[in-house]
Formats: C-alpha cells, sequence, structure tokens
C-alpha cells in the first residue's frame, strides 16, 4: 500500500510558475513509477506525465511538453511537477498516482492522492 498526498495548489495568472509536490508513504521502496494526472469536472482525467521512480526516466502528454517538469527524490519519497507558462486551459484538480511495475507511458494506476486545484486565470 502507498499513501500520496498532493500540495501547492492554488490560484495563478497565465504565464505563472507553480510547482506541485506529492508526498509518498507506506511502501515506497516498491514504487516503479509515479504519474500526474488532471480533471476537470465533468471531464476525462489526463494524463500529465510520469517518472520512473529508480532511473528518473521521464514521459510527458503533448500538451504539456516544454511546460511542465516531473522530478523526484526518491530519499526523501517525493515527486514534483514544475508547471511554467500556466494557462487558463490548465486549470484542473492534479492527481499524482504510484504504481509498483507497469511501463512509464501507461495510465493505470493503483495508488492516487486526492488531488489539488490548480486555477489559472486569464
Amino acid at each position: 500500500q502507498v499513501w500520496l498526498v498532493e500540495s501547492g495548489g492554488g490560484l495563478a495568472q497565465a504565464g505563472d510558475s507553480r510547482r506541485l509536490s506529492c508526498k509518498a508513504s507506506g511502501r515506497t521502496s516498491s514504487i516503479s513509477r509515479l504519474g500526474w494526472f488532471r480533471q476537470v469536472l465533468g471531464k476525462e482525467r489526463e494524463f500529465v506525465g510520469a517518472i520512473r521512480w529508480s532511473s528518473g526516466a521521464k514521459y510527458y502528454s503533448d500538451s504539456v511538453m516544454g511546460r511542465f517538469t516531473i522530478s523526484r527524490d526518491s530519499a526523501a519519497n517525493l515527486a514534483e511537477l514544475q508547471m511554467n507558462t500556466l494557462k487558463p486551459d490548465d486549470t484542473a484538480v492534479y492527481y499524482c498516482a504510484a504504481d509498483f511495475d507497469g511501463i512509464i507511458t501507461s495510465t493505470h494506476y493503483t495508488y492516487w492522492g486526492q488531488g489539488t486545484q490548480v486555477t489559472v486565470s486569464a
């Protein structure tokens, strides 16, 4: 079992940067990959990107490529999502998720955080 807690959400203006954190606890030594997702109310959840916990290899969706960066500090059981040049379309609840296996491009995850709201105004 892994527990995930996101933080760092809030209000931002277009063009701003914001960094979200995801703190993991529990069987963190078994984490293989950690992903970030976002969801707008009434819409499907969207995959943002993922990081391989051991190697740090990353994979991003086209919608955030070049603007968002995922990092992790495995010793601290912490992952971060650095979001730059924010747009109103980035407004969503952001979730981190973890799994013990699977390929980095998979959008299936077993463990999920509660989410943190990011609102970007024009």
